[in-house]
């Protein structure tokens, strides 16, 4: 039964995880975990005072 909660609770933290990650590619963010990664999407370029190259992004 504990190996059933374990096996519950680790399938749910990958699922939030995946799910998390394909909504921010949808968004079009290349640095997920990046503070700047918002600004540094393909669709906008940088604006703003954003320094994408500072993170190896291009514009």
């Amino acid at each position: 039964m504990a190996n059933l909660l374990v096996a519950g609770i680790l399938l749910l933290a990958v699922g939030v995880a995946v799910a998390y990650i394909v909504k921010a590619k949808k968004s079009g963010t290349k640095c997920i975990g990046c503070p700047s990664g918002g600004c540094c999407s393909k669709k906008g370029g940088c604006h703003g005072g954003c320094d994408c190259e500072s993170h190896g992004m291009d514009k």
